[in-house]
C-alpha cells in the first residue's frame, strides 16, 4: 500500500505542481508501477530498502527480457525523477539513483518567463473591483507566486495571517511542515491587501475560514482551480508557453539570480534542504546567456 500511496501523490505533483501532460503522468505512472511489481515479488518493503543493486538487477531483468535502450533510459528517467521526489519530501534518507548515469531528457524544469511575459501575464487580470472582483483575486493569487516563489500547495493552505504586511514577508509552511519567511514586494503587497480588505470579504461565506484565497462559492480554492487560473491569464495575455503555476516559481528564482541574489538566499527562500537542488538555476540562468550570445554577438 506504501507503494501505492506514493505513486499517486507522486502523479498527482507531477501533473498539477509540475505541469506535466496526462500523457506523460501515465508513463511515469506505468514504469513506476512496473518497478513496484517488480519489487514486492521480491520481499522489499518500501523504497527506503531499495538498493543500487535491487535497481541494477531490475534494469538488467528488463535487458535480458528483450527491453530496447530507449525504453530502459526513460524507465531510469522516471525512477530517478520519483526518487529525487521522495527525497525532497523527506521520505528516502538517500537517494540511490543519484549516483547513475541519467539522459539528458530527464529534465523536469519547466520553462521560465521573461520580465516582459511575467508582466503580461499579471496584467491579463484588471484590478477593478466593481467590475471584476475574481480577476483581481486572481491577479493578487499570480502576483504572490510571483514574488516569492510559493509553491502552489503552499498557496492554496496559507492563512490570511501568514501575510505580515509590516514585515513585508509571508510566512509558509512548506514541506516537512517546516516554515520559512519569504520577503513581498511591494506591488503584489498592495494587490494583496486591496484583496484582503474589498474582494475576501464579498467571497467569504464562512467566517471561520482561514485560508486566504477563496472561490465565489466562499470555498477553499484547491490546486486544480489555482492551476486553471494561471493557465487562463496565460490565454489572455497570448503567452504561448505551457506554463502553470511552478513556472511562476522558476522565473521568481531565475529572475533573481540573473540580478545579482545570492545562490543561498534564494536557496532560503524556496525552501529547499540542499543548495545542489537550488543550483539547477544556474544552469538555466547559463543556457540564458548562451541564448543571448548567440541572438546579438556577430559570431554568435
Amino acid at each position: 500500500m506504501e507503494y501505492r500511496n506514493d505513486l499517486d501523490e507522486f502523479i498527482e505533483y507531477i501533473l498539477l505542481e509540475r505541469g506535466l501532460s496526462e500523457n506523460t503522468g501515465l508513463a511515469y505512472h506505468t514504469d513506476l508501477e512496473e518497478l513496484a511489481l517488480y519489487l514486492e515479488e521480491r520481499g522489499v518493503p518500501s523504497w527506503e530498502k531499495v538498493t543500487h543493486d535491487i535497481f541494477l538487477d531490475y534494469l538488467d531483468e528488463l535487458a535480458v527480457a528483450g527491453c530496447q535502450t530507449t525504453t530502459l533510459a526513460r524507465k531510469l528517467v522516471s525512477t530517478k525523477v520519483f526518487f529525487r521526489y521522495l527525497s525532497e519530501e523527506g521520505r528516502l534518507s538517500r537517494n540511490i539513483t543519484e549516483v547513475l548515469d541519467s539522459p539528458k531528457l530527464w529534465n523536469m524544469l519547466p520553462d521560465f518567463l521573461s520580465e516582459k511575459e511575467v508582466d503580461a501575464l499579471l496584467e491579463a487580470f484588471p484590478a477593478s473591483v466593481l467590475e471584476t472582483p475574481l480577476d483581481l483575486r486572481n491577479r493578487a493569487i499570480l502576483e504572490l507566486l510571483y514574488a516569492s516563489g510559493l509553491r502552489v500547495s503552499e498557496l492554496a493552505k496559507l492563512p490570511v495571517s501568514g501575510i505580515d504586511f509590516d514585515t513585508e514577508t509571508v510566512r509558509v509552511l512548506g514541506k516537512g511542515q517546516k516554515m520559512r519567511v519569504v520577503p513581498v514586494g511591494k506591488i503584489a503587497l498592495r494587490v494583496l491587501k486591496r484583496y484582503i480588505n474589498e474582494v475576501r470579504p464579498l467571497l467569504l461565506r464562512d467566517p471561520g475560514v482561514a485560508e486566504l484565497f477563496i472561490s465565489n462559492r466562499g470555498k477553499v480554492l484547491n490546486r486544480e482551480r489555482i492551476w486553471a487560473i494561471v493557465k487562463d491569464g496565460a490565454l489572455r495575455a497570448g503567452i504561448t508557453k505551457n506554463i502553470y503555476p511552478h513556472t511562476l516559481r522558476h522565473s521568481f528564482a531565475s529572475h533573481l539570480l540573473a540580478h545579482g541574489a545570492d545562490l543561498r538566499l534564494i536557496q532560503e527562500m524556496l525552501g529547499h534542504s540542499d543548495i545542489s537542488t537550488t543550483a539547477i538555476y544556474t544552469h538555466v540562468d547559463n543556457q540564458r546567456f548562451v541564448s543571448i550570445h548567440r541572438q546579438f554577438h556577430p559570431r554568435g
